[in-house]
C-alpha cells in the first residue's frame, strides 16, 4: 500500500470530455485524487456532491479535485453532467492506476471483478503523497476533514 512521504504514482487518463489529464501537469498545485466505485451508484454520488458542495474549501486550499473510477469517459461525461461536476471525472477504464495506488477490488459486489476502491490520496504541489485512505468498505466515504487538515497543512 502507498504511504505518506511517497512519491504519487504518475498517470495520464481520459476525461470526460475526452482530453488527457496527467498528474505531472499538476505540478505547483495540491491534488485530491479520489478514487469511486462506480457511477450513478449512491455513496458515490454523495461522495461526489460532497466534493462539489465543498469546492470552494478546496479551490482555497490550493488544491485540484479528481475523481477516478474504471467506468468510461462517456459514462463518466453523463454522470458529471447530472451531478454539475465541477471538476474532472477521469477513466480508468484499463485499471492501471487503480493498480498503481492499490486501490483495485479483486472481486466487488454482484462478483463484478476489477472495480476501483473508494480511496483518496492528498498529493501536494511535488507530487508527494501526504494523505492516504483505501476504503476496504465501499458504503464508507473518505474522511473529508482529514483531507481538509492535510491541505491546509500545506498551505
Amino acid at each position: 500500500m502507498l504511504q505518506t512521504g511517497q512519491k504519487a504514482p504518475e498517470f495520464t487518463l481520459f476525461n470526460s470530455d475526452k482530453t488527457e489529464i496527467s498528474l505531472t501537469d499538476l505540478r505547483g498545485k495540491n491534488v485530491i485524487v479520489l478514487f469511486f466505485p462506480m457511477a450513478f451508484t449512491s455513496v458515490c454520488t454523495a461522495e461526489l456532491c460532497e466534493m462539489r458542495d465543498t469546492i470552494g474549501t478546496y479551490a482555497s486550499l490550493n488544491a485540484t479535485v479528481l475523481g477516478i473510477s474504471v467506468d468510461s469517459p462517456f459514462t463518466l461525461a453523463v454522470f458529471k453532467e447530472q451531478q454539475k461536476l465541477p471538476f474532472d471525472l477521469l477513466s480508468d477504464f484499463n485499471k492501471e492506476t487503480s493498480i498503481a495506488y492499490d486501490a483495485l477490488y479483486e472481486t466487488f459486489a454482484m462478483k463484478m471483478r476489477g472495480v476501483s476502491k473508494r480511496a483518496a490520496f492528498v498529493i501536494d504541489q511535488n507530487g508527494i503523497i501526504r494523505y492516504a485512505e483505501v476504503l476496504d468498505n465501499a458504503g464508507e466515504v473518505p474522511n473529508f476533514n482529514a483531507i481538509q487538515e492535510t491541505l491546509a497543512s500545506l498551505n
